[in-house]
């Protein structure tokens, strides 16, 4: 039996926004917080301490969610009641030129920039550094070895509140769609999860194969930490793309 034809579309509509969604937190997911850090504790010698990842893991998925839904329902109320405004075309100017400055602030995050930054400040300890030592540095041993965890786990993600462009854009795309919003939080908690889900498999990994890992997971540890700058500037330059683009055709200009 054929299905009508604005089901069909709406299906179409909700699985092109799926794979949006999925692609947007795999980006998430190679992010600071969410895979070098991880890759870190994975890192400490001796043998690898689910636990602590796990609790690592949870408090930034569960952060996010939280700052997620706290958007999400501020973004749905501003909707509400200024959605003519924002659809205006002084807003959607203001729009292409956000865009094209994260496009031209990607330009910035370089890491040869970076090192010779690094040289100016006399061989202090960049962040990374210094992060990667209160990640290996964890006392096992203390009382509540949890809450040092979770304490960096919220850092890093109060790290990177202002970086995390493909979690907005995602929250956009949920606060436009037509989804109820019970299972908006849903959907936003799934995010959380595939944004985690290769720091969990590397877990997984690490766990059943440590010797064959450990080298891949080195290599991996050191290619982050190398281009780290470059990331972030490739996020903010697609994020300011995507914004030009769509304010191109919102704005008519695409021909």
């Amino acid at each position: 039996m054929d299905l009508p034809v604005d089901l069909v579309a709406t299906e179409g509509g909700l699985v092109a926004m799926a794979g949006v969604l999925v692609v947007l937190a795999l980006v998430d997911s190679t992010s600071f917080g969410t895979l070098l850090v991880p890759v870190w504790l994975l890192l400490a010698p001796g043998r690898v301490r689910a636990g602590r990842v796990l609790a690592y893991l949870g408090t930034v998925a569960v952060a996010y969610l939280l700052i997620g839904v706290a958007v999400l329902l501020g973004a749905g109320a501003v909707l509400e009641r200024y959605g003519d405004v924002l659809e205006s075309r002084p807003v959607l100017l203001v729009q292409l030129v956000l865009g094209i400055g994260l496009l031209v602030l990607s330009f910035r995050f370089d890491g040869k920039r970076s090192a010779r930054r690094a040289e100016k400040d006399g061989g202090r300890p960049g962040r990374l550094v210094r992060w990667r030592e209160r990640a290996l540095d964890l006392d096992p041993g203390t009382s509540s070895p949890v809450l040092p965890l979770m304490g960096l786990a919220l850092g890093a993600v109060t790290l990177e509140v202002a970086t995390m462009l493909p979690y907005l854009a995602a929250i956009g795309l949920l606060t436009a769609s037509d989804l109820a919003t019970p299972v908006t939080v849903g959907v936003l908690a799934l995010y959380c999860v595939v944004m985690v889900l290769p720091a969990l498999l590397l877990l997984v990994a690490r766990w059943a194969a440590a010797r064959r890992v450990d080298p891949w997971l080195r290599r991996l540890e050191r290619w982050l930490s190398k281009n780290a700058a470059e990331m972030t500037g490739w996020v903010l330059g697609i994020v300011g793309v995507l914004l030009m683009l769509d304010a191109f055709g919102r704005l008519g200009w695409t021909g």
